[in-house]
């Protein structure tokens, strides 16, 4: 989910306030790479099949038109620049990049528009994720229109530039992830959608779990992205390189949401679209809580949404969401498998480039399956052995038999680490068992303890020396982060940590675990840089209804300003015809349908005023003012309720406390 300071954290425009900047500390370049980093990522050209040319076939396979261009937003401002990855035209990887990673890289550099099969096209390299239009008999099926208006009207662009221009009369959102429905204003509008010329296909529960992901933890989960994807990094060989599912997300531009018309809710359903015919299968608790692929038996393709990827996916993903099934996820890939793998003759999904041939097909389908199901079953193997999750993510180095020789395999953006902690916190939490640690220090403290009993800051910061000389960047940066959360003035520390994360960003395969190791010492570098683009999707404020409204009140009510001013609130939207009443108690708020006819205070309002309130186009005194709420009964409590809650800064600290 992407330029992730663009994706709709969510956050209601009239509860946002301004982000100041941190300190800035004096900016030094990045170091070079080791000679233990250097040493490290040559021997990889020994440990992978890079003979293997097969990927390289595949992502130019059906090139119709190339692109090579940037999009720009209404203001001028370049939002997308495949060009900046031009880098990435040398043969050879340099010293600060994993060969693995480098040779991903180029094949996510592969933009434009590509034939998959007749009647079946792609655009990728506009944005993190592709877009893919069916020509039906009647006019066009868009599927997944990327992450911004922007970047969605040009891919469409280019696609009418050089095929016929029909309409789009359908749009089928995959999954709930922002880079799959945030351009949906840039290839339809809206009032063809109300006058039922245009469809908007969504698996059952889409809006929820949208809201859930983007809304209720936004702020936090925004702020992680950015170092997931590397957003904030400079594009190069001592920079962001890839994002593992595409380049990069678009730095700026407009996210948008048309909600959807028919949602599917049923394990297969099938759907005459345009004229074809499309097969649902709808996979809830795979890549995402809400998704599904689809099958187009005209066309003998099968779209694995985000559910097969060339490469190991996330069962946790870094910057944080509901942890994946992984068990599931596996029996839904043999389900497509059986279903699908002897009817297929392309497979295709939202992210990188296709696979073509039944046997390949199946091959991969089979591969991926056997993947998921290993990860989730040999950490329970080991954790029923007794191993907590960093003893079991320590000892799985690479997946059983074949499938670690498989470019679609390798961990690009999922890891084993990561993903064997995330299969153990799905069955057995975070707590390990180990009553040390039931309750123990929170960071800080335990970096100043830690440090003291080390013999102090300058102590451990010659063993965190020692530690770099050596190659052991692990452990320097270990060293690193207790004297920097005891005291994260230390310049010392915050250069010296800078460089073992740097090392450990240029020797990681993992695309993602790059970025935020090389986000984390650009930060250590020169500070945490301030919030810059819009925080609000106004689509994702308006798509809000009144019940996920009152939600996120909850979640910014800060309970210990809130103890104390018990309150019950009736609360009506006029528009709309429903009533709501509200209760703080205990510092906690909560809210059902209907009116309390002993409440305190009872507020009316059109949704069309909230929205406005929310994005910040009008407050509420103004709108009391004017009559557009009305206010009975204690009016004070309204006052108290809003005096509450809290903002949320979208620029918090990550490697310092």
């Amino acid at each position: 989910m992407p330029r992730f300071t663009l994706s709709p954290r969510g956050l209601l425009a009239c509860l946002i306030t301004a982000c100041l900047a941190q300190s800035v500390v004096a900016a030094d370049a990045p170091v070079a790479a080791s000679s233990q980093t250097t040493a490290s990522n040559a021997a990889v050209l020994q440990q992978l099949p890079f003979t293997d040319r097969t990927d390289f076939e595949s992502v130019s396979k059906g090139l119709i038109a190339p692109f090579k261009g940037q999009v720009k937003d209404a203001s001028g401002k370049v939002i997308w620049d495949i060009q900046a990855y031009d880098f990435l035209a040398k043969d050879k990887a340099p010293d600060s990049i994993n060969p693995s990673l480098w040779r991903l890289a180029q094949l996510n550099a592969h933009a434009g528009l590509f034939e998959v099969s007749p009647r079946l096209y792609q655009v990728r390299g506009f944005d993190l994720a592709n877009m893919t239009i069916i020509e039906g008999d009647d006019g066009l099926i868009i599927i997944d229109p990327l992450t911004v208006a922007e970047t969605a009207k040009a891919a469409l662009d280019l696609y009418y530039q050089n095929r016929p221009h029909k309409p789009v009369v359908a749009v089928i959102y995959s999954h709930t992830h922002v880079d799959h429905f945030g351009g949906v204003r840039g290839v339809i509008d809206e009032a063809d959608v109300k006058a039922g010329k245009v469809k908007v296909f969504a698996p059952a529960g889409f809006m929820e779990h949208v809201m859930s992901e983007n809304v209720y933890a936004g702020t936090a989960m925004s702020r992680r992205a950015q170092y997931q994807f590397g957003s904030l990094l400079p594009r190069g060989d001592h920079g962001q390189v890839d994002a593992g599912l595409g380049k990069s997300s678009p730095n700026g531009g407009t996210v948008t949401l048309i909600p959807p018309t028919d949602l599917i809710d049923k394990e297969l359903e099938t759907r005459t679209i345009a004229g074809l015919e499309v097969e649902f299968q709808l996979t809830p608790g795979t890549e995402a809580p809400a998704e599904m692929n689809l099958y187009l038996p005209q066309l003998r393709a099968l779209c694995m949404a985000e559910n097969a990827t060339q490469m190991m996916h996330n069962i946790l993903t870094p910057r944080g969401a509901q942890v994946r099934d992984a068990k599931a996820w596996a029996e839904y890939l043999d389900s497509s498998l059986a279903r699908y793998g002897n009817k297929s003759d392309v497979l295709f999904a939202q992210h990188n480039w296709p696979t073509w041939g039944g046997e390949r097909i199946r091959t991969f389908l089979a591969d991926q399956r056997d993947m998921y199901a290993f990860l989730n079953d040999r950490t329970l193997h080991l954790l029923n052995q007794g191993l907590t999750p960093l003893e079991i993510a320590d000892s799985i180095k690479k997946l059983p038999g074949n499938l670690d020789q498989k470019w679609y395999t390798r961990g690009y953006y999922g890891s084993l680490s990561f993903n064997t902690r995330a299969v153990y916190q799905r069955y057995m939490g975070f707590y390990d068992g180990n009553p040390a640690n039931l309750n123990p220090l929170p960071p800080v403290e335990t970096a100043r303890r830690t440090v003291e009993a080390m013999g102090g800051e300058a102590a451990v910061l010659e063993k965190m020396r020692g530690a770099i000389t050596q190659g052991d960047y692990r452990w320097a940066a270990q060293l690193g982060n207790q004297v920097l959360f005891a005291n994260p003035d230390n310049g010392d520390a915050r250069k010296t940590q800078a460089e073992a994360l740097e090392q450990l960003g240029y020797q990681s395969e993992n695309a993602t675990w790059r970025n935020m190791y090389l986000t984390g010492a650009m930060e250590l570098r020169t500070g945490v840089p301030p919030h810059s683009g819009s925080s609000v999707s106004v689509d994702m404020v308006r798509a809000m209804s009144p019940e996920m409204f009152f939600d996120y009140l909850a979640v910014r009510l800060d309970s210990e300003k809130a103890v104390g001013h018990d309150l019950t609130l009736n609360w009506t939207f006029e528009d709309q015809n429903k009533d709501f009443n509200l209760t703080l108690r205990n510092g906690v708020l909560t809210h059902r349908t209907g009116l309390n006819p002993q409440a305190d205070a009872g507020v009316s309002m059109s949704k069309a005023t909230l929205e406005q309130i929310s994005l910040k186009q009008l407050d509420f005194p103004t709108a009391i003012h004017k009559g557009l709420i009305k206010l009975q009964g204690n009016g004070k409590k309204l006052g108290e309720l809003m005096s509450s809650l809290d903002t949320f800064s979208p620029q918090f600290n990550i490697v310092t406390p």
